[in-house]
């Protein structure tokens, strides 16, 4: 049998399976095939957006279902045994898979990433496959697990039976943990950016942590009530009955099905705990206070935790003077977990330090690039106030009669020490006009503020530039801060895919963090974010995707210069230890204390019905000799303009690109083929022409698209000859009368003539590439002049009609070639 008539597919089904079988591998439980693993980058240039081709391995080999130990690339027997190397490994790298194999049908090539084998890379026959038995025990050497460590680490995952399972790094990172653990390693730290699932990876912890040692008890932490409910009626849900939340105040939520659930408390009025539960969920704030009657913890003994997980772990939990931390420290036998998107790593502040090295990362750029996370575009605005700053006139008075300070006021100052009416309403002004000028004004946007009174002049601001939305619906604009009751009862509306309002909402601090606002496509910043840490979670409010609602990318508008973070090389790399202290030396200082109304720190004498999401500063800064309050400064009648507006795109490597569409095109279409000549070459070999279309559209080049936004009506390949290589296009009208000029149909007879010209007429006025799909024959005009069949047979068989189409293509592009 000559097998390099097969297919890769046949190859697969015909020999390399059934070799699996033969070495003891279940088809049913350790087999799997054909595994899509991530969704292809989302590329957003302008109003375009594609989606790029995701990685899928031909074979995926489990110990167990999503404790995965072998990978196999197959390819067709045309291509030798090894020939899908270098392909499975680094699909490998990705899995963190150490076993890997490549095989054409004939053998395997085998590749040990581990390590410990005498060759590194060997060729097996096709009976030569190891078993599972051998491969997990190579693997249990690598790792140096016991038996006993063993049991722990394969522990099954949670099955719902809905066919949901995680994500290849949240396996990545369950899995370490675990491993972790059964080697007796009791304190973990877990990167995982913004919408990637924390709480869901934080679960299947749990479960399999509850499976290995049953009947322990676990506590939850996190510092946002939203955080809290919503976990527990979503990725908890399993544990109902034995869950409960550390409060006193019952909540009823409604879960994204419609259904609504009560908050199972295990807290009564008077503030006395049931501690007949096995997992607790509780707010940091709600839990802990400098005084003795706060401090709800100690109500529990020492050891009455096996399992803690400390969610947003950044946000001060670790620092060793932080209030938090004594409930660390109180329950210090424990196995504790801190989960983060940015670990906070600087010259005076450590997480790593107490948690360690993160046993597992994933970062905001490999969710953008494996297309889990919706990409971002740029536009920053420079106002002429914030880049020449401002001095008042000589006897400026303010809005109450005051002369203002003779000095020049600059960005910093601008809504925190003065503030110019103006710049708020020109601002106003950009941010509506790009939501109507996008086509969508119902778009979901959250303007970043100074403070709460610059978030109530925003909201004000906008409703002006929008009087006709907000006559529909009052709602339309709403200011959501800590002292704002009406703007935090909205909050779930804002947030929920269903509810149309509100639509802008303007915040200072308060929806920087823990907020999983899915359809927010514009993130304007009128403030400066100083902290890495602020900004990496301000640009995750923006980065879930939502397919539902065609939610792919969101739009970052700076105004405040607040986007330089971007070209920061600490923006999205692996969290750094900086902080090493010495042997005598305790950990340095926490988050920082309140200085100012930009301030992120919560107080811990706040109660809880204060701390659920709140933004705990005040409107006033203390002046340098603290003497009490300082006002800001109102001047009106000073105006703004804008003097610079720049829109930057991110290319297909994530990077920030500010040239033209067109230059862009250009400059990718040129990468991709080397030549004028190169391209007619590759266009001419290429029998379907529409597969060349497709391979573009997949690396981020939808021509379709791109001409749509450069206003050209123009065939593919003359679209690709004029940007690229500044060739004269011709209209499709003109290729298709230059091949009737021709005459090229006379050799067929009426009915296949018919067909040719009839086609050839779709094409001029259509553009229809696939004309050599026989299924266009189903459509009109066809179908009026005939079945599929018969006009095929009308050329003799299908071989026959495909060749006289090609033969008209080729005719198409005849004279440019």
């Amino acid at each position: 049998m000559d097998k390099r008539i097969f297919s890769e597919r046949d190859i697969c089904t015909k020999f390399i399976t059934p070799a699996l079988v033969a070495a003891g591998w279940n088809i049913t439980t350790q087999i799997r095939e054909e595994v899509s693993f991530t969704k292809g980058r989302i590329i957003v240039r302008g109003k375009m957006v594609s989606r790029g081709e995701g990685k899928r391995a031909d074979y995926i080999l489990s110990a167990k279902p999503n404790i995965p130990i072998a990978i196999i690339e197959a390819k067709d027997n045309k291509q030798p045994v090894g020939g899908g190397m270098q392909q499975a490994l680094g699909y490998a790298e990705t899995l963190d898979i150490p076993f890997v194999f490549s095989s054409n049908g004939d053998g395997f090539v085998f590749h040990d990433r581990t390590g410990t084998s005498s060759e590194v890379e060997r060729t097996l026959g096709m009976d030569e496959f190891p078993s599972p038995e051998e491969l997990w025990h190579r693997y249990k050497v690598w790792k140096g697990l016991t038996d006993a460590e063993e049991e722990i680490a394969l522990q099954d995952y949670h099955d719902d039976g809905s066919g949901k399972e995680p994500r290849y790094y949240q396996v990545n990172a369950i899995n370490k943990t675990m491993e972790a653990i059964a080697k007796g390693q009791d304190r973990v730290l877990l990167v995982m950016a913004t919408g990637t699932g924390k709480t869901y990876t934080a679960f299947q912890i749990i479960w399999r942590f509850r499976n290995a040692f049953p009947g322990k008890r676990v506590l939850f932490l996190a510092d946002r009530n939203v955080l809290i409910d919503q976990t527990m009626v979503n990725d908890f849900r399993p544990f109902s009955g034995k869950m409960a939340k550390l409060s006193t105040q019952s909540k009823t939520i409604e879960r994204p099905d419609g259904t609504k659930e009560s908050v199972t408390l295990a807290m009564d009025k008077k503030r006395r705990i049931d501690s007949s539960y096995e997992i607790y969920l509780g707010l940091y704030q709600a839990i802990t206070g400098p005084n003795e009657s706060q401090k709800i913890y100690r109500e529990f003994s020492k050891d009455f935790f096996d399992l803690i997980i400390i969610d947003e772990c950044h946000r001060g939990s670790a620092s060793a003077d932080s209030a938090w931390r004594e409930i660390l420290d109180h329950f210090s036998s424990a196995v504790q977990i801190g989960l983060t998107a940015t670990p906070k790593e600087t010259e005076y502040a450590s997480n790593i330090d107490y948690f360690g090295a993160p046993v597992y990362s994933y970062t905001l750029k490999q969710g953008i690039r494996d297309g889990f996370l919706a990409p971002y575009k740029v536009i920053k605005v420079h106002i002429d106030r914030d880049v020449q700053g401002y001095r008042p006139e000589k006897g400026q008075l303010d809005r109450d009669g005051e002369e203002v300070e003779d000095r020049i006021y600059n960005a910093k100052d601008f809504d925190r020490t003065v503030v110019l009416d103006d710049r708020t309403k020109l601002v106003a002004k950009k941010v509506t006009e790009f939501l109507r000028e996008s086509g969508d004004p119902m778009a979901k946007t959250i303007v970043f503020c100074v403070d709460q009174e610059h978030a109530a002049r925003m909201r004000q601001a906008l409703i002006n530039e929008n009087a006709d939305l907000v006559a529909k619906n009052a709602r339309y604009v709403m200011r959501i801060t800590g002292n704002d009751k009406e703007g935090i009862d909205q909050l779930g509306n804002f947030i929920d895919p269903e509810a149309s309002y509100p639509v802008i909402v303007t915040t200072s601090k308060l929806l920087s963090t823990g907020v999983d606002a899915q359809t927010c496509r514009l993130i304007v910043l009128d403030r400066e974010v100083g902290s890495m840490t602020e900004f990496k979670q301000i640009v995750g409010r923006g980065t879930r995707v939502h397919e539902d609602t065609r939610k792919l990318f969101f739009t970052l508008m700076d105004f405040r210069g607040a986007s330089s973070h971007f070209a920061d090389p600490d923006f999205d790399g692996e969290p750094v230890q900086i902080y090493q202290p010495g042997p005598d030396e305790p950990v340095t200082p926490p988050d920082e204390t309140p200085t100012n109304n930009d301030d992120t720190s919560v107080p811990d004498d706040i109660g809880e019905n204060e701390t659920i999401l709140i933004d705990p500063r005040n409107d006033t800064i203390t002046s340098d000799t603290n003497t009490g309050p300082r006002p800001k400064v109102y001047i009106d009648g000073v105006g703004a303009d804008i003097v610079a507006e720049r829109v930057e795109y991110l290319d297909e490597n994530g990077k920030l690109v500010t040239e033209s569409l067109r230059d862009y095109t250009r400059k990718a279409m040129r990468q991709r083929f080397t030549s004028l000549d190169d391209f007619l070459r590759r266009w001419k070999q290429t029998e379907r022409k529409n597969a060349l279309i497709e391979e573009l559209a997949e690396e981020g080049l939808p021509l379709d698209v791109i001409a749509d936004e450069l206003g050209l009506d123009l065939d593919p390949f003359d679209l690709i000859c004029h940007i690229a290589f500044d060739a004269k296009p011709l209209s499709r009208k003109e290729r298709a009368e230059n091949v009737k000029k021709r005459d090229v149909f006379t050799k067929y007879g009426t009915q296949a003539r018919a067909v040719l010209e009839a086609l050839l007429e779709k094409y001029s006025d259509d553009g229809v590439i696939s004309i050599d799909d026989p299924k266009i024959l189903k459509i009109n005009p066809f179908s009026g002049m005939g079945t599929e069949v018969e006009l095929i047979r009308a050329f003799g068989k299908k071989p026959d009609y495909i060749r006289a189409v090609h033969e008209m293509q080729a005719a198409l592009y005849e004279e440019s070639a």
